[in-house]
């Protein structure tokens, strides 16, 4: 699954895909554990094989905001704090039992030394993430919350079903009850 991601971005060679398979760290994330809380430095990034996760902060007002959830076969990573080396914003929870492959920064930073193909796949992840943010910002923006639902079910049909209510309401910006509402008026 993980060899059949990198493949799919045509950068990185067989030979190049099982050197730094050999990297990773097979990790298991029992349900509502952290992969990374706020506060802390991200220095590693995520390949999901199996789980769900959600990131979220907590607002001024002691409101736990879910903005994005991340799913199978999916990287995952406080990418401001990889990046940056800052402190992390944003909390990553486990929303079921998960299991992970991941890859330390400092194995990423070595290997963009050594090949200029890490720098061409780390482009290409990091317009990806552009884009996932903009789409999400325009559906904030122009959708309804029964538009985001619908979009989110579409894209992720197996698993929204094992996302909590509380999750997937804060994630559309509405309450349990509009979401309960949104749910039957989708499935009739």
């Amino acid at each position: 699954m993980v060899e059949d991601f990198f493949r799919s971005f045509n950068v990185f060679s067989e030979n190049e895909i099982s050197d730094f398979l050999q990297l990773f760290e097979v990790r298991k994330v029992h349900k509502n554990e952290f992969f990374v809380k706020e506060g802390d430095r991200c220095r590693e990034i995520a390949f999901i094989v199996s789980g769900i996760f959600r990131s979220y902060y907590i607002s001024e007002e002691g409101k736990d905001m879910t903005y994005c959830f991340r799913f199978p076969n999916q990287l995952m990573a406080s990418y401001s704090s990889f990046i940056s080396d800052s402190p992390s914003r944003e909390n990553m929870q486990a929303i079921t039992d998960a299991h992970l492959m991941v890859l330390k920064k400092d194995a990423i930073d070595r290997f963009i030394k050594m090949d200029l193909n890490w720098t061409r796949f780390l482009k290409m992840i990091a317009e990806q993430e552009y884009l996932e943010l903009e789409e999400r910002f325009f559906q904030l923006q122009r959708d309804s919350a029964a538009q985001r639902y619908a979009y989110l079910l579409g894209n992720q049909p197996d698993y929204v079903q094992k996302i909590p209510l509380q999750y997937l309401a804060s994630y559309l910006g509405i309450t349990q009850r509009h979401l309960s509402r949104i749910r039957k008026e989708i499935t009739l």
